[in-house]
């Protein structure tokens, strides 16, 4: 019974900080820090700022939504691509900063999608046929920059599989 062993794996990558971005990055960085304010996160105190690059130049916003019912929570991502489906239907996301602010801790290692936004993401990327590079980090350190949102996903679900 013959078997293949494969490695799956991809490449970001990383930035000391936001300084070392593009102009156009480090503005998108510094817009998802600020919107951290914005979060509603009164049980975990964790702060989740996306903000997004339309291919049409606008942006947009989405902070985290906690409940007190934790199920019903919902994430910066997955608002962000919600009010951009609504608002700007069909119009791909070219790049989207992630931050978080901890308030009960440090906020210095870039944060990354939960499972079920990674989900989400791949089937916007999917939904727009166009790849969405994503900026990952925390309030300051370091940045992770990926080239597509679905590469956090391999052996993923989609539309296809239901044919």
């Amino acid at each position: 019974m013959g078997s293949n062993k494969n490695t799956y794996s991809f490449e970001y990558e990383e930035y000391l900080n936001s300084d070392a971005l593009s102009p156009a990055d480090k503005a998108l960085v510094e817009a998802a820090r600020k919107v951290t304010a914005d979060a509603y996160a009164p049980y975990s105190h964790f702060n989740v700022g996306a903000v997004a690059l339309l291919k049409n130049g606008q942006t947009i916003n989405g902070t985290n939504q906690e409940n007190a019912s934790y199920p019903v929570t919902i994430c910066a991502e997955r608002v962000l691509m919600s009010a951009a489906s609504v608002l700007h239907k069909d119009v791909p996301i070219q790049t989207m900063a992630i931050t978080y602010h901890n308030l009960n801790g440090s906020s210095i290692k870039p944060a990354s999608p939960c499972g079920m936004c990674r989900q989400a993401l791949k089937e916007y990327e999917d939904r727009t046929k166009t790849p969405i590079r994503l900026l990952l980090t925390g309030m300051e350190g370091k940045v992770y920059v990926i080239t597509q949102s679905s590469q956090l996903l391999p052996f993923s679900f989609g539309g296809d599989d239901l044919k």
